[in-house]
């Protein structure tokens, strides 16, 4: 089933796990199941090197050094309401809010940080649709990685709505919240071949 196909009632989790799992590339998003769009290399690398620099120091336990307190994955499908299943690039929970590793598909339990990596066909969703739900679903922090304009934004929950905290951009050395613990090498996601 694609986006375009009509359907009487809001799509749901059960209709996302009849697509075979080798060719679900999918999410629902606000009840309509669509297709998520084919990654460039550029967004493939970006999002590889970002899994690369932040697992080593986050994702083990708190009071680890380096710092550690964080389960991160990436491309996991996420359920933040019956009618909303995601499956950002990159997703992280505290391990201070969730003692145990999220598990299944769809993961249920509410992530603490989200990640996006702009594609040509994503930037709309993820900008606008996205931000919306992630606010929504008060998701604390949220980051946009825009491979075509070298920069990453980093997304700070209010009641009002997001707030930037951060733009970073290739050439530079950023401590970006909720990770501000280590210094991150930005032009590392767009092709720079050292830190």
């Amino acid at each position: 089933m694609t986006s375009s196909a009509r359907r009487a009632s809001p799509a749901n989790v059960s209709d996302l796990l009849q697509i075979p799992e080798e060719e679900r590339f999918h999410e629902i998003l606000s009840g309509e199941l669509v297709e998520k769009a084919s990654p460039s290399a550029e967004h493939g690398d970006a999002q590889s090197w970002l899994s690369a620099l932040l697992k080593p120091s986050f994702a083990r336990p708190s009071g680890s050094e380096p710092p550690g307190g964080w389960w991160i994955m990436t491309e996991v499908e996420v359920e933040l309401e019956p009618t909303e299943v995601v499956r950002p690039d990159l997703v992280g929970w505290r391990r201070e809010r969730v003692p145990e590793r999220p598990s299944g598909s769809p993961v249920r339990a509410r992530p603490d940080w989200l990640c996006e990596i702009l594609s040509a066909g994503s930037a709309r969703t993820d900008t606008v649709r996205k931000m919306r739900l992630y606010h929504r679903a008060q998701i604390p922090h949220y980051w946009i990685v825009d491979p075509s304009r070298e920069t990453l934004t980093v997304y700070r929950h209010t009641s009002e709505g997001y707030l930037v905290a951060l733009v970073a951009t290739r050439g530079e050395r950023a401590r970006l919240e909720p990770f501000a613990a280590i210094e991150l090498p930005i032009g590392l996601l767009f092709g720079d071949d050292t830190a």
